[in-house]
């Protein structure tokens, strides 16, 4: 007897041994050396039936040497009892930890070969031949990506063996156990995603073409080609249309999840927030913005393998959308519903449902979804929807959805790829003209603080300038004098954020050169025939609020707010100096301004600039104690004083040139007011 013979897999096959008894006896004996039986061994479709669906947690270990083995299982094995094996194993997937120091080279060389493959599909598709990735070393993928891929490639062959009136309770068990896996990975998003979407786009059976090989190695997993054999316990029934519709439904929900994953998983250390939409969308549309000589966001999305990769998985995910049916009417209604979504925990599989109408879409990835879509029509002058929003009231009620759920506190704080998507979509309706009507001046205060606050919190440079232009544009926008003027005096009454503060002095600042600007005093004191009725004279043109001392008179108390008691208090040095050098960016904003009122004549009537400083005393209440800290915290941080040790060198230099700028700006407004006064 020949040694092949001899082999226990061979010698104890059924019915030599019972099921359960062979199912032992490959347990004791797998080794990767064994897998060439067990692969000859399972080509007995009625051995498979049996005891397939028991060997797919001992083969999972074995990959990528066992990769045979378990498309034999999907391809020969009970579909039913092997897909609920090939879910619980993907529950139960563990991810490695980020790579070592030793690993991390050979974990960037399969990251990149992951992404140049995403990269080159477009020329692969059109037809032509790349030889760099042959010539490529390929990386060894890691364990867990080679488990997760090929447990999806079963499940694509084991979904459409299954033959039962009623699919979508097994397509809802897979999507649960897919989405759970893959939002327990945190290295090689990309190749996850990316296996994701040939997953639905297999079960979807949209005829777009999948995704070529990603590294040409024969450790990467493929399905097989087999001709799967039939569902041994199939039911002839026909499946209903509502069956047909759950399964459309399903798959297009887990593509929203999926994607609001991946997009909340971009980071950067180079401000490059999501897929940089907002900064794409201003470049195109305002070109003179565009600083002379800075790489733009375009070219470094054309240019960076990174941010191409990016650009390319998400347009994967959006077209296998479009393929599935989601519209943008769903998407939108989804996004702008303001009952709370319900987050399950993934690791915990719900009930299948029981109509379409009980699967949501993700709400944010529905956002994600409904901005690509949006953004491409801009950028791309892709074909253009039918959904169009305006700031009031669509994007104020999505900026309430998104922005702030947990508190006040919190605006800002979200991840940047979410407020890139938000973002977007605001200045798109506003360089549109889609500006629409508030309920009320409640809700026009309420989208500018949370705009303002965005610009104020968010970590990123890019996204607090467009929250900024945003909100801006926005409150010039507003008819009524009046509440612009309440929501400046608001900010710098009641909000906790000096930088912000310091946007709002340049809002007052931009209001009141626009108000009493010679031509427009002019204007409102003598209005033109052309603007008289033919019947009758019309009442006066009332000037601005801000062409008056009142605007001023208002703002003033916060504006310059009394200093005696608050600068520098004895509540110890480093604690002063600390949150000295947080309000200096509003002291400054506020002395320029005030400098500007000084030195600008023809503002002195009209605003009555000498009432302002004598009536507030401005002079010994606000720039006194200014000057006095700026003395005491300067000699503090020379050599040997109180904060050189605790600021270090560097730091002290620093804020010494700080308080110079600050005192260099005192100096000026002291001159502007001995001016003032005629002296």
């Amino acid at each position: 007897m020949g040694d092949e013979e001899q082999n226990p897999l061979l010698a104890a096959l059924p019915p030599a041994t019972d099921y359960i008894t062979y199912l032992t006896i490959i347990e004791y004996n797998l080794t990767a050396d064994n897998l060439p039986i067990l692969h000859q061994v399972l080509q007995d479709t009625k051995l498979t039936v049996n005891i397939g669906w028991d060997l797919v947690h001992l083969l999972l270990p074995l990959l990528p040497d066992s990769q045979q083995c378990l498309q034999d299982i999907a391809v020969r094995g009970n579909p039913r009892e092997v897909i609920l094996k090939v879910t619980e194993a993907l529950r139960l997937l563990e991810f490695e930890e980020p790579a070592a120091s030793s690993e991390i080279e050979e974990e960037e060389a399969l990251s990149k070969a992951l992404r140049e493959s995403v990269i080159e599909q477009p020329a692969r598709e059109a037809g032509e031949s790349s030889t760099s990735q042959a010539t490529k070393t390929p990386a060894k993928p890691p364990l867990s990506y080679l488990q997760f891929e090929i447990l999806l490639s079963m499940l694509a062959t084991l979904h459409q063996r299954v033959k039962t009136k009623y699919p979508s309770r097994f397509l809802s068990t897979s999507l649960q156990a897919v989405l759970a896996g893959y939002s327990k990975a945190e290295t090689h998003l990309d190749a996850f995603t990316l296996a994701a979407v040939q997953f639905a786009k297999t079960l979807s059976g949209t005829k777009r073409p999948h995704l070529p090989p990603r590294v040409n190695s024969g450790n990467m997993l493929k399905v097989s080609s087999e001709l799967p054999e039939p569902d041994p316990e199939a039911q002839n029934e026909p499946v209903s249309e509502n069956e047909i519709t759950l399964n459309k439904r399903l798959l297009q929900s887990f593509i929203t999840h999926i994607l609001e994953d991946y997009m909340l998983s971009l980071t950067s250390a180079e401000d490059v927030p999501g897929l940089a939409w907002s900064s794409r969308l201003m470049e195109k549309l305002q070109p003179a913005r565009i600083i002379p000589g800075k790489t733009t966001y375009a070219d470094r999305f054309a240019g960076e393998e990174d941010l191409q990769a990016r650009s390319s998985i998400v347009g994967q995910l959006v077209a296998i959308a479009q393929d599935l049916g989601v519209s943008s009417e769903d998407l939108y209604q989804t996004i702008v519903d303001s009952r709370t979504e319900e987050a399950g925990e993934r690791s915990e599989e719900n009930d299948p449902p029981a109509s379409a109408d009980d699967i949501p879409l993700s709400k944010t990835g529905s956002l994600f979804l409904f901005a690509a879509r949006e953004i491409s029509e801009a950028l791309y002058e892709s074909t253009p929807s039918d959904t169009k929003i305006s700031i009031f009231p669509e994007h104020a009620v999505i900026l309430h959805n998104f922005v702030g759920s947990d508190s006040p506190s919190s605006i800002g704080a979200e991840p940047e790829s979410l407020l890139d998507a938000i973002l977007c979509l605001g200045l798109l309706a506003l360089e549109e003209n889609q500006i629409g009507e508030p309920l009320d001046d409640e809700q026009f205060a309420k989208y500018l603080q949370a705009t303002s606050l965005i610009s104020a919190n968010s970590p990123s440079p890019t996204l607090r300038y467009h929250a900024h232009y945003l909100t801006s544009t926005l409150l010039r926008s507003h008819p009524s004098d009046v509440v612009r003027l309440s929501f400046i005096r608001d900010t710098l009454e009641h909000c906790p954020y000096e930088n912000l503060k310091a946007s709002a002095v340049g809002w007052l600042k931009g209001e009141t050169l626009e108000a009493t600007m010679p031509s427009a005093v002019s204007k409102a004191s003598h209005p033109t025939d052309a603007t008289r009725s033919p019947s009758h004279s019309p009442p006066e043109e009332q000037p601005s609020i801000f062409a008056t001392p009142v605007a001023l008179s208002t703002v003033s108390p916060f504006l310059f707010p009394d200093l005696t008691h608050s600068v520098a208090t004895p509540g110890g040095l480093p604690e002063s100096w600390a949150q000295f050098r947080m309000e200096l960016s509003f002291y400054l904003a506020a002395l320029n301004f005030y400098y500007l009122l000084l030195t600008a004549n023809f503002l002195h009537k009209i605003l009555d600039v000498p009432g302002l400083h004598e009536g507030n005393d401005i002079g010994g209440s606000y720039l006194h104690p200014l000057r006095q800290a700026a003395g005491k915290f300067k000699e503090a941080l020379t050599e040997g004083g109180e904060l050189w040790e605790a600021e270090g060198e560097e730091g002290a230099k620093a804020g010494v040139m700080d308080l110079m700028i600050l005192e260099d700006v005192l100096d000026r407004v002291t001159m502007g007011v001995k001016k003032l006064n005629g002296m």
